[in-house]
């Protein structure tokens, strides 16, 4: 007797994606997608009905993002297996992601054998990263987790705010708005607002769209 395939979600919000990522996992002989998702509700409606083995989740997702959706799911199903596939790769996505409880993070940008080796290992129950990946993570250092108010302080910075007006838009005094900034700084290990801005893209802790 063969053994029973692995039901697979697959959450993209684009459709071409979804086609192809459906076409090439359903030819391999253990994996069988069972539903289809554009959005972060839907997802989680989709989970419910077919109490899939493993979830393919983008990072990116409009409404709900990839990570929020993360969340809201594992509320209500603990044990949900979730593989995150995205096309941000900073130290922070990574890091949210498996806070937020994903077995396994790749980039979308993925080969196929290697989306093929996540989906059987978490499906088994492991976790999966790339050596890359890992040492990404590995190298965040606990210091670099900015506090709710260093992040609105950073994005109002990478929007060219000057001091007084990020102290205007917080309703707080300019002397406590560049006291923000300096901790931003010193966390970002930066020496101004334009490598503040640089850095904090390329750790993935703010995206431009």
């Amino acid at each position: 007797m063969s053994k029973p395939r692995i039901r697979l979600l697959l959450v993209d919000d684009h459709f071409f994606v979804r086609m192809g990522l459906t076409s090439s996992l359903n030819a391999e002989p253990d994996l069988r997608v069972v539903a289809e998702a554009d959005n972060g509700l839907q997802a989680i409606e989709q989970f419910r009905a077919h109490r899939p083995d493993v979830v393919i989740l983008d990072g990116r997702l409009p409404g709900l993002s990839g990570a929020q959706t993360l969340v809201k799911l594992r509320q209500e199903f603990p044990d949900a297996r979730v593989l995150m596939l995205s096309i941000d790769e900073g130290e922070e996505d990574i890091y949210r992601a498996m806070q937020a409880g994903a077995a396994g993070y790749l980039p979308k940008a993925t080969q196929l054998q290697e989306l093929l080796k996540a989906i059987r290992a978490i499906h088994a129950g492991e976790r999966y990263l790339t050596p890359a990946l890992a040492a990404r993570l590995a190298a965040r250092g606990a210091a670099a987790t900015l506090t709710a108010r260093e992040l609105e302080v950073l994005e109002l910075v990478s929007k060219g705010l000057s001091n007084r007006e990020i102290a205007a838009a917080l309703g707080c005094s300019e002397t406590t708005a560049k006291w923000h900034l300096k901790n931003v700084m010193q966390k970002l290990d930066v020496t101004d607002r334009t490598e503040a801005t640089r850095a904090a893209v390329e750790r993935g802790i703010l995206h431009v769209e």
